[in-house]
């Protein structure tokens, strides 16, 4: 989603410094001139398609206005997780509480740097993106292997949670070069 903001708003902006050069250029050209002309704007009226084809593209528009509107109102977390019970009912259990836990987790595992956790999904069916930031000695596939066995079964069973599905995306921390002597 932020791609589609930072192309929105560049598309965006970059009409609106094209239209008000447009607006500077016809101005500088004389004081009393204008954007268009009368010959300019009655000049499309007499065919067919203007209306409808005008019509369409602004509908499309607003369309595409309401559509990203609506998606910067979209929560991307999940706000609680719902915990079932074995009388058959469920329980409520933070989200951001069981993300701070899956951090802390994280970020004491050996070869961990910092981790970063976020949740969503549905409240019955979670699913976590975690980000871990590696030492630069660290071992990838045993970090992964003790993120799996300790932390994220820990997880599953303290929240009652059957699976939770973990998309994990590794990166190195940044350390300046080592110089021989």
């Amino acid at each position: 989603m932020r791609i589609a903001n930072r192309v929105l708003l560049a598309v965006l902006g970059l009409a609106l410094m094209a239209a008000g050069a447009t607006a500077l250029l016809a101005g500088r050209r004389s004081p009393h001139a204008v954007l268009l002309s009368r010959a300019d704007r009655v000049r499309w009226r007499s065919t067919d398609w203007w209306w409808p084809g005008l019509i369409a593209a602004l509908s499309v528009l607003a369309l595409l206005a309401l559509w990203w509107a609506l998606a910067q109102l979209r929560r991307r977390r999940l706000n609680d997780i719902l915990v079932p019970l074995d009388d058959g009912t469920g329980a409520s259990l933070r989200g951001r509480a069981l993300e701070a836990a899956l951090r802390a987790d994280a970020e004491s595992l050996s070869g961990v740097a910092g981790a970063h956790i976020h949740l969503h999904g549905r409240r019955a069916a979670p699913r976590a993106r975690v980000g871990l930031t590696l030492d630069p000695g660290a071992d990838p596939l045993a970090t992964l292997r003790a993120l799996e066995a300790e932390t994220l079964t820990q997880a599953r069973t303290s929240a009652g949670l059957p699976h939770l599905p973990t998309e994990v995306r590794l990166r190195g921390e940044r350390h300046g070069a080592e110089r021989a002597r």
